[in-house]
């Protein structure tokens, strides 16, 4: 039952990501509770979510270095 709600929340907020693509929101917000959720049960789901962490480190250390 537990897994069943955890992917279930995380089919929930991959869909409101791909909603707030088209419309202006927290898109990557929502893609990143949602491998949070599938990471939780799902070991590939956790190297992604671990990719996903680096590259948005990397892109934030960037971003710091240009506005500076």
């Amino acid at each position: 039952m537990k897994t069943f709600l955890m992917n279930l929340l995380a089919g929930i907020c991959a869909l409101l990501a791909l909603v707030f693509i088209v419309v202006p929101g927290p898109s990557l917000i929502f893609l990143l509770a949602g491998l949070l959720c599938l990471s939780l049960n799902y070991p590939r789901a956790r190297s992604w979510l671990k990719k996903a962490q680096v590259g948005f480190k990397n892109v934030c250390v960037q971003l710091d270095r240009r506005l500076r």
